[in-house]
């Protein structure tokens, strides 16, 4: 059983998914199924198919959930000195040197990652090329959309 890194915000997440999962939405499936089966025949009954459906999914995810975190390697970069290193699950700042955008992300494990967040997997190009440079370094990274670059403005532990 492999180790997979994970922030401490992203195991909170997991830790309220699973609750979520097992306390309020089990129960409503289970409703919905004793609702279904009081309509009569099983064979014909596509609420209580969906219902069925709905319960093989959730318990598919409940068990999901459960061995991620059975496997987290919890880091806390927040207690660890700042060099103005990227590592993972710091933050940083950066400035496309293309586009004059300014950017800012933070490296996370492979369940946290969101785009929309700003939560970028560690194994991703822009990740990848990340991790290992300093406050200061230009970066050339690879992406599929092209060549992208990169001046790392910051890097916070937080």
């Amino acid at each position: 059983m492999e180790k997979e890194p994970i922030t401490v915000r992203g195991l909170e997440k997991l830790k309220e998914e699973l609750i979520f999962l097992k306390e309020k939405k089990r129960p409503e499936i289970v409703a919905a199924i004793a609702e279904a089966r009081s309509h009569g025949d099983l064979k014909e009954n596509a609420e209580y198919h969906a219902a069925k459906e709905q319960q093989s999914h959730n318990e598919g995810r409940v068990q999901e959930v459960e061995d991620i975190i059975a496997r987290a390697n919890v880091i806390d970069v927040s207690k660890l000195d700042n060099h103005g290193k990227v590592i993972f699950g710091s933050t940083i700042m950066l400035q496309n040197l293309d586009t004059e955008e300014s950017l800012k992300y933070k490296i996370v494990g492979k369940d946290e990652a969101d785009l929309k967040e700003k939560l970028i997997y560690f194994k991703s190009p822009i990740g990848m090329g990340l991790i290992g440079k300093n406050k200061g370094d230009l970066v050339e990274i690879k992406t599929p959309a092209g060549v992208k670059n990169f001046e790392i403005k910051d890097v916070k532990y937080i």
